[in-house]
C-alpha cells in the first residue's frame, strides 16, 4: 500500500523524524491558510499523488508547457495563487505515463536552507532477506541514473535483524555521504528514527529523495515516500487508514475488496490463474508466442464459483482486453468450480471475445463437461503452450 508525502512525513514524525513544519490542503484558500501559519519566508507547494517525478512532471492542461508539480513560492498570495492553479489539473510524470493523475490535494511545506542534496532509503532485500539502507551523495535526481551511470556513488549496508542497527553502521554510511562533525551525529540520530518507524510500521520501502544537509548542519527529509506490506495492514490500522483509494486503479480496488491478487498490465490478454508461479509462467509464454498480458490474476487455490465470476468480471471491465486465457491446475481448485463461474460470467457479461481455457486437475473433465454443455464459443486447449498458442491466434483473427 503507498500513502501520500504528506502522510509518509506525518508517520515519520511521530517516530522522532524532524520533518519540515506543513500541511495539507484541498483548495487554494485552504493552501493560503497553511501557509499563514507558518509563518516562513519561502514555501513549497507540492502536488499530491501516488507518483514521483511530480518536480520535473507537467500538467496535460497546460500541454506540457506549464510549471511543475512542485512549486517555490515566496509570499502567501503566491501560495493560494499556485495550489489554486495545481488542483483539479492532471500531472504527469515519468512515473504517471502519458494519462498522469489528477491532483486532488497538494501540500505545503516551510521552505529550508539546504546546503548539499543527498538520497536515501532503506527496502526489503529479498536475497539477504535483511532490511538495507541504500545512500548515494546523488540527491535530487532519479536513482536509477545514478545506478547506470555513476554506481560507485552508491552505497548498500545491509542490517543483521538480530542486532538492528548499530552506531558503526550511522558512522559508515554518514562518512560515505561526506558528512563532518556534528553532521555525522544528526544523521546518526535521523537513522535510528527512520529505521524504528521502518520496522514498527511494516514498511517495505522507505525513500528519501532529496535527504538535505541544511546551512545550520542537520540531516534532514525534504521529501518522503512510503510503501508497506499489505499482508500486514491487519495490524497496522493507523496505517491502513491512510490509504487513498483514489489513487488506485479502480480495477485494482475492485479486486482487493474480493481478495483478488490483480495488477492491471498494458497488454491485450487478459489472465486468470491459480498460484502466483502459474500466473507469472502464463505471462511469460503469452509474451513468448507473440501476444501481451493484460493484467496479473491469481484467484487463489479455495475460490468459490462467485470469486471466479467476480474475477472474469475485473478482467472483462478493462477495454483493452481482446481475448482470455484461463488457465488451472486444480489441486485445492477444483476444475468443475472454475468452470461453473467462467460459465456465468460469460453469460452475465455477455461475451464478446474469444476465451481459451486450460484446465488439469481435480474434477478436469467434469469441468471441461460444464463448459462443453453450456454452449458457449469455450476454446478448450491441451496444455499451456497449446492454450498461449490458440488465444494468441484467436486474437490476431479477431481483429
Amino acid at each position: 500500500m503507498n500513502i501520500h508525502e504528506y502522510q509518509a512525513k506525518q508517520v515519520l514524525k511521530k517516530h522522532g523524524v524532524p520533518v519540515p513544519d506543513g500541511g495539507v490542503a484541498y483548495t487554494g484558500a485552504e493552501a493560503e491558510t497553511v501557509a499563514s501559519g507558518l509563518g516562513s519566508k519561502v514555501y513549497v507547494v507540492k502536488s499530491q499523488i501516488h507518483a514521483g517525478g511530480r518536480g520535473k512532471g507537467t500538467f496535460k492542461e497546460d500541454n506540457g508547457k506549464g510549471k511543475s508539480g512542485v512549486r517555490i513560492c515566496k509570499s502567501v498570495a503566491e501560495v493560494k495563487e499556485n495550489a489554486a492553479d495545481m488542483l483539479g489539473k492532471t500531472l504527469v510524470t515519468h512515473q504517471t505515463g502519458p494519462a498522469g493523475k489528477e491532483v486532488k490535494r497538494i501540500y505545503v511545506e516551510a521552505g529550508c536552507d539546504i546546503d548539499r542534496e543527498l538520497y536515501l532509503s532503506m527496502l526489503i532485500d529479498r536475497v539477504t532477506c535483511r532490511v538495507t539502507i541504500m545512500v548515494s551523495t546523488e540527491g535530487g535526481v532519479n536513482i536509477e541514473e545514478v545506478a547506470s551511470e555513476t554506481p560507485e556513488k552508491i552505497l548498500l549496508q545491509s542490517i543483521d535483524p538480530a542486532a538492528g542497527l548499530q552506531g558503526f553502521h550511522c558512522r559508515k554510511i554518514a562518512f560515505a555521504l561526506g558528512l563532518a562533525g556534528n553532521q555525522v551525529k544528526s544523521c546518526a540520530k535521523l537513522l535510528n528514527s527512520l529505521y524504528d518507524a521502518f520496522l514498527k510500521t511494516d514498511a517495505s520501502l522507505l525513500e528519501i529523495n532529496p535527504l538535505v544537509v541544511t546551512k545550520d548542519g542537520e540531516v534532514i527529509p525534504l521529501d518522503a515516500k512510503m510503501n508497506f506490506d499489505s499482508n500486514a495492514l491487519y495490524r497496522q490500522n493507523d496505517i491502513h487508514d491512510l490509504r487513498d483509494e483514489d489513487e488506485e486503479d479502480p480495477m485494482e480496488l475492485e479486486a482487493s475488496k474480493h481478495d483478488l491478487n490483480y495488477i492491471k498490465l498494458d497488454g491485450t490478454i487478459g489472465c486468470m490463474v491459480n498460484g502466483a508461479g502459474l500466473a507469472m509462467s502464463t505471462m511469460d509464454i503469452i509474451q513468448l508466442h507473440g501476444g501481451s498480458p493484460a493484467n496479473f490474476l491469481d484467484v487463489g487455490g479455495g475460490a468459490t464459483a462467485e470469486r471466479v465470476t467476480t474475477a472474469f468480471k475485473i478482467i472483462l471491465s478493462d477495454p483493452n482486453v481482446e481475448g482470455i486465457l484461463v488457465n488451472i491446475f486444480g489441486g485445492i481448485m477444483r476444475c468443475d468450480v472454475i468452470a461453473e463461474g467462467v460459465v456465468a460470467a460469460a453469460k452475465e457479461v455477455s461475451l464478446d471475445v474469444p476465451l481459451v481455457v486450460r484446465l488439469e486437475g481435480t474434477n478436469v473433465e467434469l469441468g471441461k463437461k460444464i463448459m462443453a454443455d453450456s454452449g458457449l464459443p469455450i476454446v478448450s486447449a491441451d496444455n499451456l503452450g497449446d492454450a498461449a498458442v490458440k488465444v494468441v491466434k484467436a486474437v490476431k483473427e479477431a481483429k
